[in-house]
């Protein structure tokens, strides 16, 4: 298998994560992709120009993120991240999306303060932005008490969205008034999935 990504990116983090959880870390060879290239061949591989994207063994392509990773949770025939069946499983997809959501707002941020000119800058927009991403975090903080210790697809999407805050966004000081939250990131941190993963660049 083949994975289009970019080091910075929180949604190939997510698959990097996932493929290491389930012992498939070595079985994908990572091809990193500037999608904003002008000259990108990106496209052949995902339509929308987006990474990740992954090229499969039978030479088949798949994005984004939630479905790679839910590709590559069938692959192996231990505990799946993906809860097949029941509350577990929605509440394993509710976490993911909500997490997903923190990732789309600082991306959004990210791309207005660093690519858009500073005469152009839309503050309405990026206030929306991070007054979403402050309801998740405050919504993810209202549940920590009940995590179960299972690395879900929930927990693993939330770890790379906390983690690209640090990142890109270290301004909003997630931890401020989300103690427990942020107990459970650090507990997260020497994950060898997560440590291995950390965004750069």
């Amino acid at each position: 298998m083949k994975l289009r990504y970019s080091p910075a990116s929180p949604f190939a983090r997510k698959v990097l994560v996932v493929a290491q959880e389930i012992g498939l870390g070595g079985a994908i060879e990572r091809i990193p992709t500037d999608a904003w290239a002008a000259d990108t061949d990106l496209p052949h591989d995902n339509p929308l120009c987006k990474v990740p994207a992954l090229i499969t063994d039978e030479g088949g392509h798949l994005y984004d993120s939630p479905v790679i990773c839910e590709y590559l949770d069938s692959l192996h025939g231990g505990a799946k991240l993906f809860p097949p069946a029941g509350e577990a499983r929605w509440t394993a997809l509710r976490r993911q999306a909500l997490a997903d959501g923190i990732m789309d707002a600082a991306l959004v941020c990210r791309v207005e303060t660093t690519a858009r000119p500073a005469e152009y800058r839309w503050t309405a927009w990026l206030d929306r932005q991070r007054n979403a991403i402050t309801r998740a975090v405050d919504a993810f903080e209202n549940e920590t008490g009940s995590f179960s210790g299972f690395f879900s697809i929930g927990e693993i999407a939330l770890v790379c969205a906390l983690g690209y805050l640090d990142f890109r966004l270290p301004d909003l000081d997630w931890r401020q008034g989300h103690p427990s939250l942020a107990t459970w990131y650090a507990a997260q941190e020497s994950r060898p999935s997560v440590a291995e993963t950390k965004p750069n660049g």
